[in-house]
């Protein structure tokens, strides 16, 4: 992708036949990191020609996804652009004007069968174990094409064809691969295999990213440039995203999510960014984290894979909670108050939150779970449960009172976790073990088995509170 004497231009265009997983993110970051790292121009355009699986909201869904992410087009069907309407169901004088060019020069036909009839000729192939090939059926005196039937593509030269991808090299492809096919169905709405092809040429489309499972359907595609006599965009098969496994490539059947599940999670929209684009290409020095702006800089089409990436939710939880630590302060807070009742929001507990989620939703999972009741509220806890191992009730509490005694002395102002910490520190190291004054401290705080130190408490919970816990404890070993 070094030194482009023209223009990079790319496009996303996803149809609006449900939500957007994964597979179509990914490609579109792809696509939007292209245009970007070359100073190009990125399209979004909606392919809706197929009424029947189109679904009604996709399109609102697809923009607000993107828009989620931070992808953001310099062309689409919210904003408008120089080549405007991006909606191939609004641009059908674009196709039935290269269609007409098609005809004229001998490349389309009218098709004159009914389904009932390709059926029949279909069945007929397969008792004579024999590939069906519609070019084998092609009417010698085809109707004059009105509209109301079915617009082929008709194939003049059957060859083999050959062409370049710019992450598979060399591909070729035998003439068996090449036959008749739909331009315009019966309904006036145009194929995919020519209305991209249109739409890309008239929208100077330089760079094509698409997933390997378009592959087989490229000899259409050549032989429509062909017969049109247009210059090629580059092609680039993208690999697949495999499942967990890592054997079969994953869609909506297998477990991919609306992209938006993962923003309800907590995820943050730039570590998904980091996350999808590392499935199917690597930076040069194989940095594992990076920011949007970061991956433009980083981006590089001669690093995308030839073999498919696997999904991992622990890779991704992994990287999340890396783009967590790098937040400013401020867009932390933000963040973690979002999940916060009011009574919870203190800043003092940020830090500790962080310190256990991948994800902002886990705060939810944790509140759920009653670990973060403590924070504003007394803890619940029986006598048993202070007691550390094999010391004495009547050790706990000399331990305790002790500890007290020394917090007591602190002054508001001293009172954060590096001194509470040397205090306790000093104290339980005249013990035969720090856990016989650590272990109730933690428990008369929190009342869990698993809990932040004590010192990180304390300070969290204020000089008063932390006294009248311990007051609690005492009270409850004095019974």
């Amino acid at each position: 992708m070094e030194n482009i004497d023209k223009k990079v231009i790319t496009r996303f265009a996803p149809s609006p036949t449900g939500f957007m997983h994964i597979g179509n993110v990914r490609t579109a970051i792809y696509d939007w990191a292209c245009a970007k790292k070359n100073n190009g121009t990125f399209i979004l355009r909606i392919e809706d020609t197929d009424k029947a699986r189109e679904v009604e909201g996709s399109i609102e869904h697809i923009i607000k996804s993107l828009k989620w992410l931070g992808l953001n087009w310099n062309e689409g069907p919210d904003i408008g652009g120089p080549n405007a309407p991006y909606k191939q169901s609004e641009r059908l004088e674009s196709y039935l004007k290269y269609a007409k060019i098609l005809i004229d020069k001998g490349f389309a036909y009218a098709d004159p069968y009914t389904e009932e009839e390709v059926e029949i000729m279909r069945k007929k192939a397969e008792e004579e174990k024999r590939p069906f090939l519609y070019r084998d059926h092609r009417p010698e005196n085809p109707p004059i094409w009105d509209g109301t039937k079915p617009l082929r593509f008709k194939v003049k030269d059957i060859k083999s064809y050959e062409w370049d991808d710019l992450v598979r090299g060399h591909l070729k492809a035998g003439h068996e691969a090449l036959d008749d096919f739909i331009l315009i169905k019966s309904d006036g709405y145009p194929t995919y295999n020519f209305a991209h092809i249109i739409d890309d040429l008239e929208m100077g489309v330089t760079h094509i990213l698409r997933g390997d499972e378009f592959i087989a359907s490229t000899p259409k595609f050549l032989s429509v440039y062909d017969a049109l006599e247009i210059k090629r965009p580059e092609f680039v098969i993208l690999p697949p995203i495999m499942g967990t496994d890592g054997r079969k490539k994953m869609g909506k059947r297998d477990g991919a999510k609306d992209v938006l599940e993962y923003q309800k999670e907590g995820y943050l929209p730039e570590a998904m960014i980091n996350y999808l684009a590392l499935i199917g290409w690597s930076p040069v020095d194989e940095k594992e984290i990076f920011s949007p702006k970061e991956l433009i800089e980083l981006f590089d089409i001669n690093n995308i894979h030839i073999s498919g990436g696997k999904y991992n939710d622990e890779k991704l939880d992994w990287v999340n909670k890396e783009h967590i630590k790098r937040l400013p302060s401020d867009v932390l807070e933000k963040y973690v108050f979002e999940w916060l009742p009011v009574e919870l929001q203190n800043k003092k507990i940020i830090p500790l939150i962080v310190e256990r989620i991948s994800k902002f939703g886990d705060i939810k999972i944790m509140l759920e779970g009653g670990e973060l009741d403590f924070f504003y509220k007394d803890p619940i806890y029986t006598k048993d449960k202070l007691i550390y191992k094999t010391t004495t009730p009547k050790q706990t509490l000399k331990n305790l009172e002790e500890a007290k005694g020394a917090l007591v002395m602190t002054e508001e102002s001293e009172f954060t976790k590096e001194n509470i910490k040397a205090i306790l520190m000093e104290l339980s190291d005249k013990l035969e073990n720090r856990g016989q004054l650590l272990h109730p401290m933690r428990f008369a705080f929190s009342g869990l088995d698993k809990s932040p130190d004590p010192f990180i408490l304390s300070e969290i919970l204020g000089k008063s509170e932390t006294i009248h816990r311990l007051d609690n404890a005492i009270s409850l070993l004095n019974e």
